[in-house]
């Protein structure tokens, strides 16, 4: 397509992410790819397409606590943002994904066998598109701390998952939001697996009281920025 420059990505510090193989992350020995990783160029298709259009999103598919019969228990919050790519302009129709426990800690999944009460009324998934500037909103329940079997008396920190499509399905990142003062952060190995101090904390979530609804919900701002930078119609491409 003539007219399209195809994005440059910028090396992020060498701490930003975690490593493959994280030992205090037990699991990761057995399931980081052992053989160096190949980087392939961006082709046309990787940076245009396929993207999930507005008509795929359902009415309440970003509010958590209107997808069942009845209100789920819990404390009720409002997570918003913004999506940037690495110059800070706006990544508009970006898809977002989150999962999470319902407030006891507990997964809305099969495996799941942490005996901790499952909400029939809390599905723990939903999904939105951001807006032209950028932003997103979803309603939610503050989800609840859970054992897991690391380590000697392991519990993870409250998280919500995310999962951002950039401009393209083949664009995206996973990652996780935290809540601001967590007791829990200082044993957590997935979070700490993450060495530059910086870059662990924009996992952590602000409280946002200017958002807060009055006798309703609390509100969380969690900002996420993609790699790379938005195309512009500029020079000739035959990609």
């Amino acid at each position: 397509m003539a007219g399209l420059i195809l994005p440059h990505y910028k090396a992020d510090p060498p701490d930003a992410h975690p490593p493959l193989d994280s030992p205090g992350y037990r699991s990761t020995s057995l399931r980081h790819p052992k053989q160096p990783l190949v980087a392939l160029p961006q082709r046309l298709t990787e940076i245009t397409g396929p993207l999930l259009g507005d008509g795929r999103i359902g009415e309440p598919d970003h509010d958590l606590t209107r997808q069942c019969a009845a209100e789920p228990i819990g404390q009720r919050i409002i997570v918003h943002g913004r999506v940037v790519d690495s110059t800070g302009r706006p990544v508009p129709s970006t898809l977002l994904e989150i999962w999470q426990a319902n407030a006891s800690g507990r997964y809305h999944h099969a495996i799941d066998t942490w005996p901790a009460p499952v909400d029939p009324n809390f599905t723990g998934v939903g999904r939105t598109l951001t807006d032209a500037e950028g932003r997103y909103e979803f309603v939610t329940i503050k989800p609840g701390a859970y054992p897991w079997r690391n380590h000697d008396n392991a519990w993870r920190p409250a998280h919500i998952h995310f999962s951002l499509f950039g401009r393209a399905f083949t664009q995206r990142l996973i990652t996780q939001m935290y809540f601001p003062d967590d007791p829990l952060f200082s044993q957590d190995p997935i979070f700490n697996s993450v060495r530059d101090p910086k870059a662990r904390q924009r996992m952590v979530s602000s409280y946002d009281h200017a958002r807060t609804s009055p006798e309703w919900a609390l509100a969380f701002r969690f900002d996420l920025v993609l790699r790379g930078a938005t195309p512009f119609e500029e020079d000739d491409d035959d990609d």
